[in-house]
């Protein structure tokens, strides 16, 4: 395998370097929490709503829980994607990853400290260019975020229940040669596919990981794990940036 990290990709990063990333909190007025995350070209809406009541299952036994539904937008990619209702039925694809989104946002959150509510994560891509499952997770944690300080600001929780960041990044072999955060020609290219989720303290949550058009090595394993966890400190530290949390916040959360 390729290993040259320096080497310029096709948009001029090398082969560690993430797209540019930008969050956008506060993006939209009437949900608690909500952030427009950018990778590059790809574009995901994150909502968080706050429901005061939890499934049946969770029904007095004092915790919260975090559920998240994902949706590609029509014209999101280059031709028009249906929307779901129109065909009855949740795609496959859509279902696996709003589930893995799920997972990956209540490994984030004291759910007991929650209390018996819901936190709805919508996630809606309204540009997709690779990496719409990583972007959704790493900016669905953002807006999860500024639910919990307003769940906390407004008294209905002691502290900000918050146990630890929560990113994702997508990372793989392009012709032998290993990348971080691919885009759609990339990702369309890949030998080997891999989607990372990892918490703020360097642990895993999630590794999905495919030999698109071939094996990988444990040696080859290995070296993207290694990308993806750089690649993580990254987003963490921009996520850290963007929220902005003040000193009074940081003394109310849960995880201090």
């Amino acid at each position: 395998m390729k290993n040259n990290l320096l080497e310029k990709r096709e948009d001029g990063r090398s082969g560690s370097d993430l797209r540019e990333i930008s969050f956008e909190r506060g993006y939209t007025c009437y949900a608690e929490g909500s952030c427009l995350v950018s990778f590059g070209k790809t574009k995901v809406l994150c909502n968080v709503s706050v429901e005061e009541k939890v499934p049946p299952f969770l029904r007095g036994s004092g915790s919260g829980w975090i559920t998240a539904e994902y949706s590609l937008l029509p014209r999101s990619t280059s031709t028009r994607v249906p929307r779901d209702i129109s065909k009855g039925r949740l795609n496959g694809r859509s279902s696996e990853i709003q589930r893995l989104i799920g997972r990956s946002l209540r490994a984030a959150v004291d759910l007991e400290q929650l209390g018996e509510r819901t936190l709805w994560v919508d996630c809606d891509v309204i540009q997709a260019d690779g990496g719409t499952r990583t972007a959704a997770i790493t900016g669905g944690f953002v807006a999860v975020v500024d639910a919990l300080r307003y769940l906390w600001r407004s008294g209905k929780v002691g502290v900000i229940p918050l146990r630890s960041h929560v990113a994702a990044v997508s990372v793989g072999t392009v012709k032998g040669r290993l990348l971080s955060d691919l885009c759609y020609q990339e990702d369309s290219h890949a030998d080997v596919d891999m989607n990372v989720v990892m918490d703020g303290n360097g642990n895993y949550i999630e590794i999905q990981g495919t030999g698109e058009n071939g094996v990988f090595s444990k040696g080859e394993l290995q070296d993207m794990l290694s990308l993806a966890a750089n690649s993580i400190e990254k987003l963490v530290a921009l996520q850290e940036n963007a929220l902005d949390m003040d000193g009074e916040e940081l003394e109310a959360l849960a995880s201090s």
